[in-house]
């Protein structure tokens, strides 16, 4: 089995033979000479027309290729069943000749068909590797994508770039037929996307496949996350698979602290007076739940990323919020970015290295780009929690206990006054232009909490570019609230995340919404037929300002700079003439939609007929006009 590490941003050549020649002159080699016009021209045709025989079976205009009847257990049936005992829920794709073994095996195999892994249609390579991404964050584990060869790959390549730099896993399973059309045949498919894949592997036997998926499974799993590569040949997939039976899976063991580490962290937990925790983005909602423990256990109050993306401290519970004081003398950091000598992450703040002076400080964290440096640990923080719970349940003496529950209590009523005069506060900020048309971006948060405060929801979409309200007038209490942003600040990301954060909520009574950009909008919009076809429970709310209005200040600040006045600045930068109608495309898809809303007042009616369709299982888009920023 071919496969490869990923330690750099090494790669080989990607082409088949019969493009080799046109790709080193394509990206600059000098080893093969300039040929003359009309010998590249001729390479060209050459090199991209497919054969006659190709074009008509891609056009559906001959008989299909005869399937060999005496196969009676096929390869594909096997990966199917090693994606179950994975426990991959759902696989993603837009069909494919070169993925139509494992496509049909999925749908059929098994006396009463199966259904785990459930395939999921979806429009665009891109869009389901969003699907996939939105799912990992909203649940930790990983779903699987199949995408078709090297026109497939380089679709996807953008959406996969992103979930690499989220550290968000993800099986990718692409498609390989040597057999069909030349162009979408290379020698090495997984170097598109090495630089930003985490393993790749191309295996030649039946075997080693079911291997590779194993394997691109525990790789994707293991701290630091990423979205992992298994090329799976055609034919591979058709072979009779015989007796062959499924290996043995072996979980990922994350790396721990060491036990002296566990106990040293312990001690300055439990002789600190005023501890302090800071929780990132942990790996699973199990993780979420030992931080709890954790805390608890020591009376530390504990600052939280869950306002800002996915699987961190619960914000609502007794213990989140600034503490007593902010002077802590022993602070623990657990998988929150580093800078330096300082403790980093959104919306906890910036805490010195108190080491210098003598305080403590522990970071435990997975993120394989920092170096090691004072205070910092380098393993999976999540993996680390039981190891120090289990030295605290051991060295609590009954004094620290009783010490530690007044604490708790002495924390608990502190941060409660303390988040109910940040919310009347940030209340106050947000009431300018309140009953303004356009829509204020404030009101398009505020308004529709009432309507899920009481509901299991989860936010899917990134929230900065509508100015991200939730994050300081809602409260987000479950590992899943809200999944932050894309990774790669990439456009076109939104909607299908929050698609895919809708499949993980379909089966478990959760509502999802997406604040939905209209530039973003109009890269990938087909995943409203994915929501439609599959009955997500789906809340997409458009902050449609229409125009790519980032980009639009820009030009405005530019054109103010050079003196050039600001009345062409709209030229290339807005959404007008004509308007976008996004309430017709997403009727165009099957989706229940409404709009556009201009008026303020009619928010709360248009949310409350959104959140009962939700419920029902009915994806619902509401447009909504509304203020620039």
């Amino acid at each position: 089995m071919s496969q490869s590490g990923k330690k750099g941003l090494s790669r080989r050549g990607f082409l088949g033979s019969t493009t080799v020649a046109g790709a080193a002159t394509l990206l600059g080699g000098t080893a093969i000479p300039a040929k003359s016009q009309e010998q590249s021209a001729q390479g060209n045709a050459s090199a991209s027309r497919p054969s006659q025989a190709e074009i008509d079976r891609d056009t559906a205009v001959v008989n299909l290729p005869q399937v060999d009847q005496t196969v009676q257990r096929p390869g594909s049936d096997l990966m199917v069943e090693v994606m179950n005992k994975l426990g991959i829920e759902f696989v993603v794709a837009n069909p494919s000749s070169s993925f139509e073994g494992l496509h049909e095996s999925i749908i059929n195999k098994g006396p009463e068909r199966n259904t785990k892994p459930e395939l999921i249609s979806a429009l665009h390579e891109g869009s389901a590797v969003d699907m996939a991404h939105g799912y990992a964050k909203a649940t930790g584990y990983p779903m699987a994508v199949m995408i078709h060869a090297t026109v497939g790959l380089q679709n996807a390549s953008m959406a996969i770039f992103q979930a690499f730099l989220d550290k968000t896993p993800m099986v990718i399973l692409v498609g390989s037929d040597d057999t069909f059309i030349r162009a979408h045949i290379a020698n090495d498919l997984g170097a598109l996307v090495r630089p930003y894949t985490k393993w790749d592997a191309k295996p030649t036997t039946l075997p080693d496949t079911l291997l590779a998926i194993q394997q691109a499974y525990h790789e994707a799993m293991t701290p630091p996350c990423a979205p992992t590569l298994v090329v799976v040949d055609s034919l591979i997939q058709k072979q009779e698979a015989g007796n062959l039976t499924i290996p043995e899976y072996q979980a990922p063991a994350p790396l721990q602290i060491s036990q002296n580490a566990a106990q040293e962290i312990a001690a300055g937990l439990l002789n600190a007076q005023n501890p302090r925790i800071n929780v990132g983005r942990l790996r699973t909602p199990e993780g979420v739940a030992l931080s709890v423990t954790l805390a608890e256990l020591t009376g530390a109050c504990v600052g939280t990323n869950a306002n800002q993306g996915p699987m961190s401290f619960p914000q609502g519970h007794p213990l989140c919020g600034p503490g007593l004081t902010q002077d802590y003398d022993f602070t623990l950091g657990l998988e929150v970015k580093t800078d330096g000598y300082s403790i980093m992450a959104p919306d906890i703040g910036t805490l010195q290295d108190r080491d210098h002076n003598g305080v403590g400080l522990a970071i435990v964290s997975s993120r394989g780009e920092m170096a090691p440096e004072q205070g910092l640990l380098v393993a999976d923080a999540q993996s680390s929690i039981q190891p120090i719970i289990d030295a605290i349940m051991a060295d609590t003496t009954p004094q620290q206990r009783t010490e530690i529950a007044s604490r708790r209590q002495q924390i608990a009523d502190v941060n409660r006054q303390q988040r109910q005069q940040e919310l009347r506060a940030q209340l106050e900020r947000r009431r300018k232009g309140w009953g303004n048309s356009p829509v204020s971006t404030a009101r398009l948060y505020a308004d529709l909490w009432p309507h899920i405060a009481n509901e299991d929801w989860c936010i899917g979409s990134q929230t900065n570019f509508s100015g991200g309200h939730h994050s300081d007038i809602w409260l987000h209490e479950k590992p899943y609230s809200c999944l932050g942003g894309s990774g790669g600040a990439g456009i076109g990301y939104s909607l299908g995340a929050t698609t895919g954060a809708a499949l993980a909520a379909r089966d478990r009574e959760r509502i999802v919404i997406g604040f939905q950009g209209d530039g973003d909008f109009n890269f990938m919009p087909g995943a409203l037929w994915t929501a439609a076809h599959h009955q997500l429970p789906m809340l997409v709310i458009m902050h449609n300002n229409r125009a790519w209005h980032q980009e639009y200040m820009f030009i405005q600040h530019l054109t103010g700079e050079r003196g050039r006045g600001t009345d062409r600045a709209h030229v290339g930068t807005t959404l007008r003439d004509p308007f976008v109608d996004y309430k017709m495309i997403a009727q165009g898809y099957g989706v229940e939609a409404e709009g556009p809303i201009s008026d303020p007042e009619q928010l709360s009616a248009a949310y409350a007929r959104g959140v009962a369709a939700v419920k029902e299982g009915r994806p619902y888009l509401i447009d909504v006009l509304t203020q620039p920023r």
